[in-house]
Formats: structure tokens, C-alpha cells, sequence
């Protein structure tokens, strides 16, 4: 299958807010409890403003497979070279190789911005992405352990940490 990064628009809404709930109600990679309504979409808008920030697409059905983005760590100029990272594809198209594209995409903008540090904040029972991340050289720099109480389980962040380069 062939797909595409566009950046991440309006007319992304429905899909990408679909695939986030997918992930809500069916484990633990999103961390809210609940399925967030449609307008939750602005918050990624909101929170990507100047960063790089995309849909996956189908480029035969034109549907969308996934997003990823990068949004600031922290609001202070200090932390301006580092970032954290977000994607999310459908479960179905996990494992093709997709999220690796996003990364390399996510990393290629980062460096022509002047980031120097990705940072990743991964569920500890989502063993697949922190394996995918350290598969592609991140490193796990801390964790909070038993701070995320979902649906009556317990567990870790995860944080991960990449150095451009």
C-alpha cells in the first residue's frame, strides 16, 4: 500500500478523533478514560502550532490511516529544542512500517526547526511502542510509576527520550 503525510487540517477532524477514541476504548496508548468528542481536535491543532504535525493517508482510498505530530515539551524558551511526539495509526496498518516513516518525517522536521531532543510519553503496559521506540534509538529517561488510575488499572509513564542529531 502506498500512503502520504499531509499536514494535519480541519477536514481531518472526524477521522482523527475516531482513531484517538479507537485507542481510549480499546487499551491503554491514550490516556483518557472516556471517548473525546470531535472539538477535542482542536486541542492537537492548538497544541501543534508551529510544529510539524500530519495525517497519514491512503493515497489510493484517500482515507486517513493515522496522524502524528510534534508539540512543545514546555511553554519556556529555555526548553525551545526539545519536544514530545505523538502518533497514533489504526491497529490494522500497526506494523508496516508506517510509524517508522512518521518518526523519520517527525525527526527530518525537528532538525530543520533546531530540535535536538524528542521526548515520548508512552502507557507501560503498551510494551509494542516502547519496543518500537527503542528500536529506533530511543532511550528510556524516567518514569512515574502508578501516577495513571484508567478504568481501574494502575500503571507507569514511560518516559523516552531521543537525541537528534
Amino acid at each position: 500500500m502506498n500512503y502520504s503525510f499531509e499536514p494535519l487540517v480541519e477536514s481531518h477532524r472526524i477521522p482523527v478523533i475516531d482513531i484517538y477514541n479507537h485507542y481510549i476504548e480499546n487499551g491503554f496508548a491514550a490516556y483518557p478514560e472516556k471517548k473525546v468528542p470531535y472539538e477535542f481536535f482542536d486541542n492537537f491543532l492548538e497544541k501543534t502550532k508551529g510544529y510539524p504535525a500530519f495525517s497519514i493517508l491512503n493515497d489510493s482510498t484517500k482515507s486517513i490511516l493515522g496522524f502524528c505530530f510534534l508539540k512543545p515539551y514546555h511553554p519556556f524558551p529555555v526548553f525551545k529544542e526539545t519536544v514530545e511526539i505523538t502518533y497514533f495509526i489504526e491497529p490494522i496498518e500497526v506494523g508496516k512500517g508506517i510509524g517508522k516513516k512518521a518518526l523519520q518525517l517527525l525527526e527530518d522536521k525537528g532538525r530543520i526547526m533546531g530540535i535536538k531532543q524528542i521526548l515520548a510519553s508512552i502507557s507501560s503496559l503498551n510494551e509494542q511502542s516502547i519496543a518500537f521506540h527503542r528500536k529506533n534509538g530511543f532511550k528510556e529517561c524516567g518514569r512515574f510509576h502508578r501516577i495513571i488510575n484508567k478504568n481501574g488499572i494502575r500503571f507507569d509513564i514511560v518516559w523516552m527520550q531521543k537525541e537528534l542529531k
